[in-house]
């Protein structure tokens, strides 16, 4: 926070506190008592509404308490909170509800509306989601370095050439999953994503090279 010239906010009368010493022990109180607060929706729609009050950044005021309100939620595993589909006038004359007449009833609908609907879309994009691959996610360091060991002894990518590098750390029954994943691994290779196997592109290249002749 900075010493500012008292400024107004768009579409209202209200002017923040401009004493740089006021507003920093201002600040510290509004954190002070969001943090005393145990609800996270509680918690939530205090940073709401007394940050943008407060005004103690120059800029983005509202945005950080936004991003602020989505702190107590994440912290509980609760849905995020979005304003994507907020109309943006909703927003406002609610924020010029708290600004004029210190009146948080309609910041207080339009923050339960937005979450009922960051709830909705929440729901649909986890559903969407695919689960992640947990064989792949144990053997990401061993599919690594099988991978890098025949590309750089410019072995042709086959299963006699996966078995022979396979690493000790692979379980004996993940062996035959580990190989066929290995292949799918090769089927996709390219040079821009190479590198996640820790090859060099005159490596890569050079492997590419010796398996065109091979063809």
């Amino acid at each position: 926070m900075t010493a500012r010239h008292p400024e107004g906010i768009g579409g209202s009368v209200y002017l923040p506190v401009a004493l740089p010493q006021r507003l920093a022990e201002l600040f510290g109180i509004v954190l002070e008592i969001a943090g005393e607060i145990d609800d996270p929706f509680e918690q939530a729609f205090f940073l709401m509404v007394h940050l943008p009050y407060l005004q103690p950044f120059e800029d983005v005021n509202k945005r950080v308490s936004r991003l602020a309100a989505n702190f107590p939620l994440v912290r509980h595993n609760l849905c995020p909170l979005s304003f994507i589909d907020v109309p943006a006038q909703a927003y406002v004359d609610a924020m010029l509800g708290v600004y004029e007449l210190n009146d948080v009833a309609l910041l207080r609908d339009v923050f339960v509306w937005a979450y009922e609907r960051s709830c909705q879309q929440y729901v649909a994009v986890q559903q969407q989601l695919v689960p992640p691959d947990t064989f792949r996610l144990r053997y990401r360091n061993e599919l690594a370095a099988a991978v890098a060991a025949i590309v750089r002894g410019g072995q042709a990518a086959d299963e006699a050439a996966i078995r022979a590098v396979l690493p000790a750390k692979v379980a004996e029954e993940d062996r035959g999953r580990f190989v066929t994943l290995t292949l799918a691994e090769f089927k996709t290779l390219h040079p821009g994503n190479a590198i996640r196997f820790g090859l060099r592109p005159l490596e890569f290249s050079a492997w590419l090279e010796r398996e065109a002749g091979r063809d």
